[in-house]
């Protein structure tokens, strides 16, 4: 029996999130929202305007200049991470497939990548080779699986590095620009991957500037402007009919 979403935590709830480089370049200023489970949000926003970091705050990668970070009701900081129970919990929890497939895919063949993160939760060499096969066959990667990542298409290498995550059975799923350097039929199928986590109950948080493909990857969507604040959240239907916002933000040109 599935529990009472009203007594659920909050997937994610961000608080006056701030952040600067080298303390001194800001990245993003007060930025609060809530995610609720099960939730498909897009951040948007030109280039440079702070979604990637979020993400990567979001996965606790980087930490927070200010604010407050929860995930699934459990506060995030670099104190709470440095706990090795809570860290594993919250790595088996969180997924992040990012924007540049090379920065994810490191081993000597496929099969190796999506072994990864398996091996280190400790499971039985068993377990860790159906957690491979059924994870090759979900994205149909089969006839990969003893390539060399450095060997593989753009598109392929998308694939392999969401399949290094959802063998990690993660319910929270953090992308950043999944479909950007993609052909047509890449983007189509890693745009249709993603719905197909939504439509499984996954939270689904995917920073991009694909106007096109938004109303695919999400429900709703969080605006971030060029002084990295919060400018408009709401559902994406709205959000895209509103042309002065998306031209304000540098989404559209709104020249003549």
């Amino acid at each position: 029996m599935s529990s009472d979403p009203a007594t659920q935590p909050l997937a994610l709830r961000c608080r006056g999130i701030s952040h600067r480089y080298l303390d001194r370049y800001p990245s993003l200023d007060r930025v609060s929202f809530d995610i609720a489970p099960d939730d498909r949000v897009a951040l948007i926003g030109a280039n440079g305007c702070g979604k990637s970091t979020l993400l990567k705050i979001i996965d606790g990668l980087v930490f927070p200049t200010e604010g407050h970070l929860e995930v699934f009701g459990v506060p995030i900081t670099e104190r709470a991470l440095g706990d090795a129970a809570t860290n594993a919990s919250f790595r088996a929890r969180v997924g992040f497939v990012f924007q540049n497939s090379d920065v994810q895919l490191f081993s000597a063949t496929v099969r190796d990548e999506i072994a990864f993160g398996p091996l280190h939760l400790g499971l039985s060499g068993a377990e860790v080779a159906a957690r491979i096969d059924d994870t090759l066959a979900l994205l149909s990667v089969e006839h990969l699986a003893d390539r060399p990542p450095f060997m593989l298409s753009g598109g392929e290498a998308k694939r392999v590095a969401i399949a290094t995550v959802l063998v990690m059975g993660p319910d929270l799923w953090l992308f950043d620009e999944p479909t950007s350097a993609l052909d047509p039929r890449s983007r189509d199928q890693v745009i249709e991957l993603i719905a197909a986590l939504g439509d499984a109950g996954k939270t689904i948080v995917t920073a991009t500037h694909d106007l096109e493909a938004l109303p695919a990857l999400a429900a709703r969507a969080i605006v971030l402007d060029e002084s990295h604040r919060v400018a408009a959240d709401g559902p994406v239907a709205a959000i895209l009919r509103d042309r002065d916002l998306l031209g304000r933000v540098n989404l559209i040109s709104t020249s003549r």
